[in-house]
């Protein structure tokens, strides 16, 4: 059976569901990233989350006793503003989202309206203010014109013993809305994502594994970028939807500390 901890130069988790729930680490996850420190493997956390800066997981991460770097966190937030920098450094962007996308698209010099009538495009994350007015504004500038863009396609996302609606939720209100369909997912499993996260590990796709809790997010993500996949069965998905999503991941661990002591299922070549 494959040794999970040595055959791969780098490996790459998701936050929500692999690494966390709330704010507390799941079994296995500081014994597992102590290890793979120690056998010198690059490491990168990978997140879908619009309502914290890179910053922010970074503390949220220490508050918890796991230690990293700023430029080991990848998130929707940050990669949106990678996105307009080098993408459309000209847009004018209506956000509907929290003070972290705001906040990522200043430090890249974005420019931001409140003016549907002035939007170049229209960026949406998960707002826990949403409500019919924003609704409307972001329906208005998208029948005008301005281009449907969402920081991750997630429909949900768990919290200490409930799931709460995600930025895929209020995108599919804005997709009827305005009869138009999105133009850009930011986030996971998006090729754009995963190409940034591969130039800074700077590590072939290959030798990478994906660890993450969501199938058609994580595990797409690695499969669709060429990396090895693992789903870890402590967030959102369960065996039983490896095979109603058709989405196979190359193994299935119950938690992280399987990568270490190796007791996972293989379930492709």
């Amino acid at each position: 059976m494959k040794d999970l901890l040595t055959s791969f130069d780098a490996y790459c988790f998701d936050l929500d569901g692999t690494i966390f729930v709330g704010d507390s680490l799941l079994p296995g996850v500081l014994s597992t990233i102590t290890e793979l420190r120690k056998s010198h493997k690059k490491i990168m956390f990978l997140t879908n989350t619009s309502t914290q800066t890179r910053y922010d997981c970074q503390k949220r991460l220490e508050r918890m006793g796991l230690f990293s770097d700023v430029e080991e966190i990848i998130t929707a937030s940050y990669l949106a503003g990678v996105f307009f920098k080098e993408h459309a450094p000209d847009a004018s962007v209506l956000v509907i989202g929290e003070r972290a996308m705001e906040e990522e698209l200043q430090f890249f010099d974005v420019s931001t309206t409140v003016d549907p009538l002035e939007a170049s495009h229209v960026l949406v994350g998960l707002d826990r203010a949403f409500n019919y007015e924003k609704l409307h504004i972001g329906m208005k500038a998208v029948r005008r014109g301005a281009k449907l863009i969402a920081a991750n396609p997630d429909p949900c996302c768990p919290i200490p013993g409930d799931v709460i609606p995600d930025t895929g939720a209020l995108l599919k209100a804005l997709e009827v809305a305005s009869q138009t369909e999105v133009e850009l997912v930011i986030g996971k499993p998006s090729i754009f994502y995963a190409n940034q996260a591969l130039q800074r590990l700077g590590i072939p796709s290959g030798q990478c594994l994906m660890v993450g809790d969501r199938l058609e997010t994580d595990i797409l993500l690695g499969m669709n970028s060429g990396m090895k996949t693992a789903l870890v069965l402590t967030g959102i998905a369960t065996r039983d939807d490896i095979e109603a999503k058709s989405i196979r991941p190359d193994y299935v661990i119950n938690t992280l500390s399987e990568l270490i002591v190796g007791k996972n299922l293989i379930l492709r070549d």
